[in-house]
């Protein structure tokens, strides 16, 4: 079976991607900032931007692809 564009694009894999691996990277950030003693304020600050962006990057995913009419 040989996968075309349109299925590629019809499955959405790298939006897919994407989403799996921020989704990754933000668990390992929290996992790392929980395990911090005593957080500064820039750790902290760090934390939130990617938590937010993960936010972003949800909605990105969610709006991309296909239109339904």
């Amino acid at each position: 079976m040989k996968l075309t564009p349109q299925q590629l694009d019809a499955w959405r894999v790298v939006p897919r991607l994407l989403v799996l691996m921020y989704g990754v990277l933000v668990w390992q950030i929290c996992t790392w900032f929980m395990a911090l003693p005593d957080p500064s304020g820039a750790q902290s600050t760090f934390v939130s931007a990617v938590v937010g962006g993960a936010a972003a990057w949800f909605g990105f995913y969610v709006n991309s692809g296909r239109k339904q009419e």
